[in-house]
């Protein structure tokens, strides 16, 4: 991906702390079973507040992933439409930062689930990018130019367990994930402002740019292309400037 990325550097060892606090020191492969389905919601809550005392808080007829001096954090690896409510309800009151995470790079364990044996990890060909969050801002379109709002992308690398309970031969298609454990936190990218939608332009785009050109360029699907687009153009960072065939022309507002 060539875009222009705000620099952001991460912090290793309290990423280091959250995941030896939610999963342990010397987590056995096999101890897998007892862990929270929900293990990379855990160890980004106790990242992003250490302090078990600020999270979870109730607040009006919501309750709060993380709520302290800097505002309310809510960490979504998913399903964005959920948080519109809690939206509507905090965002007049306190700044809210939402935390996506993002697989950078994934390696499958499959679970036999009569056994209990693991498979070995294999590399998943994908490769996650700061792009995949755009069909999820769509979903929360009205709130995007909120000046309360951020957003915190959040790329790691992460081993996925699945189970082999799906209706093919090998038993793969149409399986259940089962978890999710972070290996090493990559990289954070921030949305702070509207402005800050612009880093995801890539340079190398001309003056006036399709969707499929954007698409060559941001090296993501054209339909993925299409999403960003539409939110960039919503939140102001690009505008039609006519069209080329059946196709949008964008130029980039300055």
């Amino acid at each position: 991906m060539k875009m222009a990325k705000k620099e952001n550097m991460v912090d290793q060892e309290a990423f280091e702390k959250a995941k030896k606090k939610v999963i342990g020191v010397d987590r056995q492969r096999l101890g897998i079973g007892t862990l929270s389905e929900k293990t990379v919601h855990a160890i980004l809550k106790n990242y992003y507040e250490p302090d078990e005392d600020k999270q979870e808080i109730p607040i009006e007829n919501y309750v709060a992933d993380i709520y302290s001096e800097g505002g309310i954090i809510e960490i979504q690896t998913r399903q964005f439409n959920k948080m519109r409510e809690k939206l509507k309800c905090f965002l007049p009151l306190y700044p809210v930062t939402i935390v996506y995470p993002i697989p950078r790079e994934k390696w499958i364990i499959w679970i036999d689930e009569d056994t209990g044996c693991l498979s070995q990890r294999r590399k998943s060909p994908l490769k996650g990018s700061p792009y995949t969050v755009f069909p999820e801002l769509y979903k929360i379109k009205p709130f995007l130019k909120d000046s309360n709002l951020h957003l915190k992308l959040v790329l790691m690398d992460m081993e996925e367990y699945k189970l082999l309970n799906g209706w093919s031969k090998d038993k793969k298609k149409g399986s259940s994930r089962f978890d999710r454990i972070p290996t090493e936190l990559v990289e954070e990218v921030e949305i702070n402002c509207l402005k800050d939608y612009m880093q995801f332009v890539p340079y190398e785009l001309e003056i006036e740019f399709t969707s499929k050109e954007f698409a060559k360029a941001a090296h993501i699907p054209v339909s993925l292309a299409q999403s960003v687009l539409n939110i960039l153009y919503y939140v102001g960072t690009v505008t039609r400037v006519g069209k080329k065939g059946q196709q949008y022309l964008y130029a980039v507002l300055d």
